[in-house]
């Protein structure tokens, strides 16, 4: 006996989410900015995916699908808390031991830098850098045209090196030539 349609699609629907649930839980902190409130948002997406009526039919489309859920939930909680979303400290990733060395400092100047930017800008980076979307894929989860997600990615990036370059880190070449 074959499974209803809506059944098959609800599974795959549960199947995407448990397999991208890292993903989203680590874009939504970005979104949120801490782990209550990414938690909240990504609850949220479940419902919402879980709850829809018209899901997409292969794996490839449900992950956009999922994350696009996921950004709308965030946009409808902005608008309805009217705050500013709460920055966090930043950590070195998967928890390593601080060395001094080039590669963590650069790691924390770019996230102090990102958590810098406008929420627009931090979260094209988010999707398409950090995230590794295509474009056509994030154009799709924000509802934008392809146009406007490029424009809006090289205005991020020269947004993110600004913040960088007005940064108060500086390497001790520097340093060292602007005391001679």
């Amino acid at each position: 006996m074959e499974r209803p349609y809506g059944e098959v699609m609800s599974q795959l629907v549960q199947k995407t989410l448990i397999d991208v649930w890292p993903r989203l839980f680590r874009y939504a902190m970005r979104l949120a900015r801490e782990p209550e409130g990414a938690r909240d948002l990504l609850q949220q997406c479940a419902l919402n995916a879980l709850g829809a009526p018209n899901k997409p039919m292969d794996g490839r489309a449900t992950r956009a699908w999922l994350f696009r859920i996921l950004h709308n939930a965030w946009i409808d909680k902005c608008r309805h808390d009217r705050v500013a979303v709460m920055e966090t400290a930043t950590a070195p990733i998967g928890g390593e031991a601080w060395h001094f060395d080039d590669r963590l400092i650069s790691e924390i100047t770019v996230r102090q830098a990102l958590s810098r930017l406008e929420p627009s800008h931090r979260e094209i980076i988010e999707l398409i850098d950090i995230r590794g979307f295509k474009y056509a894929e994030a154009a799709a989860m924000l509802d934008l045209a392809l146009g406007t997600v490029m424009s809006r990615l090289s205005r991020a990036r020269l947004a993110l090196l600004k913040e960088i370059e007005g940064s108060n880190l500086r390497s001790f070449d520097q340093e060292r030539r602007r005391s001679s």
